[in-house]
């Protein structure tokens, strides 16, 4: 029968894939940062198309999730979205990864008491040499994933065909990689662990642990616990989406006054991915569309903004 994946046992396979889909162009994080990484005085917010990409593959690489912020939407809709954190309107950024809804839930089961012992049990139930199963459940995953952006109104033909191919990739590679092997998850489920009682968030508390601190403090707790996430997943899966990043080649395909389209290229997990991504300029200041459409769509309800997440968290 088919791998279950109930709301600890999925953490595996789902942080496994959800977390990095499209990851070069939904913005993760890299690997091991401290607390609060201040945003350094060159990063400035894009003053050409192509800077619009590089400036926040910058931020990513810096492990500065804050900086990422401020740098991706204008001034004036950042200040709207710190506002909507404290209201519990919006999660954005949050709202580019696959399991933003749930993080919550994920950091309170990585900070219980018998934590790893938990994950390690349900993973030996559910996982441990059920690479069948496993297999099967990922090429489920991905065929959903294909069908989902085909079908949602949310994407643009461009990001269909970008998700397209990373959903490939990274299928690929994880019908590579060595889920069912407990070597490999016993560390991984351990620095997670680690990583989500160091965060400083009080998982137990749920969403609103997100709105009382408000969205620079609650993005710069979770950047190191994402790295440490990206982190295990090239040190034990064979991943490395920094190497994605850092490679990653950006030319201006064509540009008309306020608005240009960009093509992207890169490796994911093996892949060539080649990608256009449209930019559009504000105030002498560039960047990405979609990211613009996304914030903009979860100021009006995280239901609103259902239609732009990202597959792979039905």
């Amino acid at each position: 029968m088919p791998v279950r994946l109930h709301a600890v046992g999925r953490i595996a396979l789902a942080a496994l894939l959800g977390l990095c889909l499209p990851a070069c162009e939904r913005g993760t994080p890299g690997t091991g940062a401290p607390i609060g990484v201040a945003v350094k005085p060159q990063a400035q917010a894009a003053r050409k198309p192509v800077e619009a990409v590089n400036v926040l593959r910058d931020r990513l690489l810096a492990r500065d999730g804050a900086g990422f912020a401020r740098l991706a939407v204008p001034p004036d809709l950042h200040a709207r979205l710190a506002a909507g954190w404290r209201e519990g309107r919006t999660r954005w950024p949050l709202d580019e990864l696959p399991l933003d809804a749930k993080l919550p839930k994920m950091l309170a089961a990585l900070q219980e008491n018998d934590a790893e012992a938990r994950l390690m049990a349900t993973f030996g139930r559910q996982f441990a040499g059920a690479d069948r199963d496993i297999d099967q459940a990922i090429r489920t995953l991905v065929q959903f994933g294909g069908e989902y952006v085909q079908k949602q109104a949310g994407y643009t033909p461009e990001e269909r065909e970008h998700v397209a191919q990373a959903l490939a990739a990274v299928g690929g590679w994880a019908l590579a990689a060595p889920l069912s092997d407990p070597k490999h998850a016993r560390p991984f489920f351990a620095a997670l662990v680690a990583a989500a009682r160091r965060s400083g968030i009080e998982g137990k508390a749920g969403p609103a642990a997100y709105a009382t601190l408000g969205m620079d403090p609650s993005l710069n707790r979770l950047s190191p616990f994402i790295a440490t996430l990206l982190a295990q997943l090239r040190s034990q899966y064979g991943l490395d989406l920094d190497a994605s990043l850092r490679g990653m080649q950006v030319r201006l395909l064509e540009q008309t006054g306020d608005s240009a389209r960009l093509r992207l290229r890169y490796q994911l997990a093996g892949s060539e991915i080649d990608a256009v991504v449209p930019v559009q300029r504000i105030d002498g200041h560039w960047y990405l569309a979609d990211f613009l459409r996304r914030a903009e769509a979860s100021l009006a309800g995280r239901q609103a903004a259902a239609g732009a997440k990202n597959p792979a968290s039905p």
